[in-house]
């Protein structure tokens, strides 16, 4: 009878932490979906999936990301170095609205999403919405009260200028591309216009572009990333705040995965997944493990080349770890 006192009583007990078990798993499961949640409501369905997805990496995997360049005799030129060092290709291609090249980079934009994989756009520009890197760095805005104030000539072309690459991701909407959009990527280094003046001015400038890309526009097909540099010391004083981001990230290029940076994000937000958003040398995939990015990405031409050595990219690519184009799943509806 005691035998099947204790038999009854052990399986009672088992009964019990199984449904703690599923207690727990769900509750876990529900805080990390709310902690999923896209800032923009009215987000398309694929860009949901994305988002979803890319919430579930840091922890059981890492995408791989590599920048382009346009000039070096290929718009290819670093996804064949890849393709041929590696046998793989990155999961997210990193595009650049600089030059004002929207149509170029639509169309290679659109090309890689219909090949299976994930984009990423930033835009180097002046601060009339025109040109390249070194106007992102030798340019300013006057007068940004006047910029701010509704119905200002200033705030009219500025406004303007800012809808140039509205326009072309809208084009990218409606073919169904969903992006990761890293707008005035390095603000807190003070380098670029965006930055100059301050973390105040930026958080305004950031919500501007945001409200403006969203309600009126109706863009909902970005996931808004949020790019810091690596030198920056207080990244919480320039973070517009969780309902207008929704990735955070930093560049180093330093080497290695800069467990540092990391460290300094999660200060910032825990509702949103990190990405090591340009790098030079890259992490190794035993670093990454020790640091769950969701992504990192090398940017273009020596940075890959020069500062990765084929047998390393070969052992990242092929690792396990790291996900590449041909291993993401299909996000179209």
């Amino acid at each position: 009878m005691k035998r099947y006192i204790k038999s009854i009583a052990l399986i009672l007990i088992l009964i019990m932490l199984a449904v703690l078990g599923i207690y727990f798993g769900h509750r876990t499961e529900e805080k990390q979906m709310k902690h999923c949640n896209l800032s923009n409501p009215n987000a398309t369905e694929t860009t949901r999936k994305v988002y979803d997805y890319i919430c579930t990496l840091g922890t059981t995997g890492t995408l791989s990301a590599q920048q382009e360049s346009t000039w070096m005799g290929s718009v290819d030129y670093e996804m064949d170095y890849l393709l041929e060092a590696t046998g793989k290709l990155p999961a997210i291609r990193g595009l650049d609205y600089m030059h004002d090249d929207f149509s170029g980079v639509n169309e290679r934009a659109i090309k890689w999403w219909n090949e299976g994989g994930l984009v990423t756009i930033c835009w180097h520009t002046g601060a009339d919405f025109s040109g390249e890197w070194k106007h992102a760095l030798e340019t300013a805005v006057e007068d940004w009260d006047a910029v701010f104030t509704e119905g200002t000539h200033e705030n009219i072309e500025f406004l303007k200028g800012m809808d140039k690459a509205a326009e072309a991701l809208l084009e990218l909407q409606e073919a169904g591309v969903t992006v990761l959009w890293r707008p005035f990527h390095e603000f807190d280094g003070k380098w670029f216009w965006w930055g100059k003046d301050g973390s105040d001015t930026f958080v305004k400038l950031w919500r501007m572009m945001y409200d403006r890309y969203t309600n009126h526009w109706g863009l909902n097909n970005l996931i808004w990333v949020l790019g810091y540099s690596g030198n920056g010391i207080n990244y919480s004083g320039w973070y517009p705040g969780d309902e207008y981001v929704d990735i955070i990230g930093a560049d180093s290029y330093g080497g290695g995965v800069q467990k540092g940076l990391y460290i300094k994000l999660t200060a910032v937000t825990q509702a949103k997944p990190f990405a090591f958003h340009e790098c030079g040398t890259n992490p190794t995939d035993t670093e990454l493990k020790t640091t769950p990015w969701a992504w990192f990405m090398t940017w273009h031409t020596n940075y890959v080349t020069e500062e990765n050595t084929v047998e390393a990219l070969k052992a990242l690519y092929n690792s396990d770890y790291v996900i590449t184009r041909e291993e993401l799943p299909s996000f179209k509806e």
